[in-house]
């Protein structure tokens, strides 16, 4: 089953590129803040580039304007989502982080397998928002769909 609203983000550790590699923990991610993490299947993938991602850069300053936090993940290595936030022109205040082995995904529930296109398994297309760590709202998107957890989605849904 999938992380449900009022349950806490689960510990875990996730990789950023910052001066090399970096470890980062969820507690330091979601603890004390307020944070949108949104979820792709992989970086440099269609519906990931040229609508998911690019929206939450788009409206990046109205979350920022209501004290939220953005953050993009994908089960894939740090270079690959530095290199992919590089070709998006992202923010360095919207963090991407690394699930490289899908650790954090498993643990939220929010795995599936797509091995039938050569991608072995990956993480879920979602958007999760959090106030200090305990979900508020999760938003996990059908096979195939991109509705419910874009950022103008996520803004409906916070209020």
């Amino acid at each position: 089953m999938s992380i449900q609203p009022g349950e806490r983000i689960p510990a875990a550790t996730l990789n950023i590129l910052k001066d090399g590699v970096q470890a980062i923990g969820t507690n330091e991610i979601f603890t004390g803040k307020k944070v949108v993490l949104f979820s792709v299947p992989g970086a440099f993938t269609p519906t990931c580039s040229a609508r998911h991602l690019p929206g939450y850069v788009e409206h990046l300053a109205e979350f920022t304007a209501k004290g939220i936090d953005v953050a993009c993940m994908a089960v894939n290595d740090a270079f690959v989502m530095d290199a992919w936030a590089k070709s998006q022109d992202v923010p360095t205040s919207l963090a991407m982080l690394a699930d490289g082995n899908g650790a954090f995904a498993e643990q939220l529930g929010l795995m599936f397998d797509a091995s039938a296109f050569g991608m072995g398994r990956r993480a879920k297309r979602f958007a999760l928002y959090a106030e200090d760590g305990v979900v508020k709202v999760v938003q996990v998107e059908a096979p195939g769909e991109f509705k419910v957890s874009s950022a103008e989605a996520m803004l409906a849904a916070i209020g």
